[in-house]
């Protein structure tokens, strides 16, 4: 499992402008199995991404497709990770509150 840090390297205004595609390939790599929850940092300086793959490699290929990072308007760390526990309602608690 991943964690896949984004920092904006450009004003949000700017990565804003490109949300629509952003969102695009989120859902691409959902529908795939690949991302599994994404959420936006409070303040709006960058976001987080849970991801499944192989390797940090594939994490690496699927970040070359985001058009925030494509368009250098932010930049990623990938940080992988195995889970050891999960609390129960998990789910509930990351559902979107809107």
């Amino acid at each position: 499992m991943f964690a896949l840090i984004a920092r904006y390297t450009r004003p949000a205004e700017e990565v804003d402008s490109m949300l629509d595609d952003h969102r695009a390939w989120i859902t691409k790599h959902q529908e795939a199995g690949r991302i599994l929850m994404t959420a936006r940092q409070v303040p709006l300086t960058g976001g987080l991404i849970l991801a499944q793959g192989a390797d940090v490699a594939e994490m690496r290929a699927m970040i070359r497709e985001d058009p925030f990072y494509a368009s250098g308007a932010a930049e990623y760390d990938v940080l992988e990770f195995e889970p050891a526990r999960v609390t129960e309602g998990m789910e509930e608690a990351l559902r979107p509150s809107s």
